[in-house]
Order: structure tokens, then C-alpha cells, then sequence
């Protein structure tokens, strides 16, 4: 059948916007990106593990496939270290000195966020009722003001419980950005950030990926205690690889989605409680045992680390937000 002069005007005008929308997604890449994006990978292994940690510091929602973005892993209102808990000062805490955050077990179901602990009765909250309060505060995160939400008297009533038994000391906060947050001063002196490279509540960069052949060599190592990638709170474990082969990277691709690496992964006293159980290896393992053969030889890097071992990668993401990522896809590395 014929177009009228109305459909050809359709058809044109989809034609434009398609072609508009994949030139906006070319520059977007073109300047997100700032560096070549190589032309030749490797395959290193495939992708084991996928995990999603909604709220900084406690546990991990195990995932068969998830969304890339820029500020990190998401499911709809699932999204990698959106929340954390902060106290009455609005700074931070962790499980460094509150391991008890490590057995909290939380889920997204549609916008609902519920939280368990074997000691506690579940607790759940709406984030997009949080999200549409806009109960808008500031809180830190080493030290950096961040932009965030409230999330409610009975979540924090829930971990102030938790935490030290009170009945207000602490607080659940939702991020309330789309972007990226800043950095403490500093950071960059070593490691080149862009602004797209932070992520909304990790410690510095939205990705991290674990070796799991370098955990195994590292527990070969390991006297008294073993452990698991899972000490190491990755967002992917890389199966198939060979152990430290992450030190000489400078990419990644898991399936079609690019990934540079923008530092190692520092490690602290958080590998050293078991996260699931919260208790302390009586010595600090298995950080110690890192130290004596994972120091950075560089020096200027050595003095940006001090005396934190490596162990993993940072990533942040090259190839435009939308992508998925699912277990078993190949991971290449250039």
C-alpha cells in the first residue's frame, strides 16, 4: 500500500531520530571514553560470579545477569552501594568497625527494599516512596559531602538496634544524584578519575573485578584460614584465568562491554572478617599475608598505597550505559 504524505513525514522523522539517537550515543562514548579503546583482546577466562551490594558494607545480592551504568550495577531499583548507613554526625560507617553490617541480607523486590539479620525481625522500605519525599540531607563519605535521602525512622530504628542497641544513632540514606560523586582531595595525584568514573557510594570507582585464580594462589599461602573471593566484595570473579595475570591489564570486556581499569584494588582490615559469620581473623588474615608479596614496586604508587596490598581491579565503564552483563559471558582483556 502507498505512504500518505503524513506517513513518509513519520518514517523520515523516525529515521532522524534514530540516526540523531546513535550519534548521541557515539559522542557520549567518544567522550566518556578520552583514550583509544583497543582493537585486539584476549580471552581470559568467563564470568563467574556476579554480585550487587545495595547497601555499603552489608551483604550481597547474587545475580545471574545485571545492568551496566555508569554509577554501576543495577536491576531496575536494584543499584550497586546506592544506600549506606551513617551516623549521628552523618558520616559513613562500615563494616570495618561495625562487622555486624556484613550479615545484614538485603533484596529489591520492584521498589521495595527488605532487610534481614538473623537476630532481627525483616524490615522493609519503598524506595521510591524515599526517592518521591526528597527528605534531602548531606552526609560524608571520606570526608566528601554527598547528596542524599532519608530513608526513614524504622530503618534506622532497625540498625541503631543492630549496631550499638540504641534507638537513633544511626540512619539508612539513599544516593540522591545521577552522577558521579567527587573524590577526596587528593586522589587523582596517582589515578586518573574523569567524573564518570566514580560511581554513587563505593569507595572510589563503580566496578571491581576479583581473579579467582589469585585468591586460590593466595590461599596456597594462607597458614591458618582460607578464604573466599567473597572477602574481597567483588562485583565480578573472572574463572579460567591465571593468578595475578590482573597486574598487567589496562582493559576489560565481559561480552560487548568495555571496561578500563583505573587502579589496582588497595585491600584493608575489611578482608579479614568473614563475611559470614563477622568475626575478626585473630591475625588479620589475610591481609598480613598479602603485604609480604603484594606491595606496589612502583614508587609513587607505593607511597599513594602505603602499606595495602593489592588484590583485584578497579573499573570503571567505557562502552555506553544499557549493557548487560551475564554469567558465563567471555571476559577479554588487552
Amino acid at each position: 500500500m502507498p505512504y500518505h504524505h503524513g506517513q513518509v513525514i513519520t518514517a523520515a522523522a523516525v529515521t532522524a531520530g534514530a540516526i540523531g539517537g546513535a550519534y548521541c550515543a557515539y559522542r557520549w562514548y567518544q567522550e566518556s571514553t578520552k583514550t583509544k579503546i583497543p582493537e585486539e583482546w584476549t580471552q581470559a577466562g568467563t564470568l563467574k560470579n556476579i554480585y550487587v551490594y545495595p547497601i555499603k558494607s552489608c551483604g550481597p545480592v547474587i545475580m545471574n545477569q545485571a545492568e551496566l551504568s555508569t554509577l554501576g550495577l543495577k536491576d531496575g531499583w536494584l543499584r550497586d552501594r546506592f544506600l549506606m548507613v551513617v551516623d549521628e554526625k552523618n558520616n559513613f560507617v562500615t563494616a570495618r568497625a561495625y562487622p555486624e553490617l556484613l550479615l545484614v541480607r538485603p533484596s529489591v523486590k520492584s521498589s521495595v527494599l527488605t532487610l534481614t539479620h538473623s537476630d532481627m525481625e525483616p524490615v522493609h522500605v519503598n524506595l521510591a516512596e524515599v526517592v518521591s519525599n526528597q527528605i534531602r540531607k548531606t552526609a560524608r563519605v571520606w570526608g566528601v559531602m554527598v547528596p542524599v535521602y532519608d530513608c526513614g525512622w524504622e530503618t534506622s530504628e532497625w540498625f541503631s538496634r543492630l549496631l550499638d542497641k540504641s534507638s537513633g544513632n544511626f540512619r539508612l540514606v539513599y544516593y540522591a544524584s545521577q552522577t558521579g560523586r567527587s573524590l577526596r582531595e587528593g586522589t587523582n595525584k596517582i589515578y586518573k578519575f574523569t567524573d564518570k568514573d566514580t560511581g554513587a557510594l563505593p569507595d572510589e570507582v563503580p566496578f571491581n573485578l576479583i581473579n579467582d585464580a589469585s585468591v586460590e594462589d593466595l590461599n596456597t599461602k594462607l597458614k591458618e584460614t582460607k578464604v573466599t573471593h567473597r572477602n574481597f566484595r567483588p562485583n565480578f570473579v573472572l574463572e579460567g584465568g591465571k593468578a595475578y595475570d590482573e597486574d598487567n591489564w589496562k582493559f576489560v570486556k565481559i561480552g560487548d562491554n568495555v571496561f578500563e581499569i583505573i587502579k589496582p584494588c588497595f585491600r584493608c582490615i575489611l578482608t579479614t572478617i568473614d563475611p559470614e559469620t563477622g568475626v575478626r581473623d585473630a591475625k588479620a588474615d589475610p591481609l598480613e599475608t598479602l603485604k609480604t608479596y603484594r606491595q606496589m614496586t612502583d614508587p609513587a604508587a607505593r607511597r599513594s598505597a602505603g602499606n595495602s596490598p593489592r588484590m583485584g581491579v578497579q573499573m570503571a565503564l567505557r562502552s555506553g550505559p544499557g549493557g548487560l552483563v551475564a554469567l558465563g559471558d567471555p571476559i577479554y582483556v588487552a
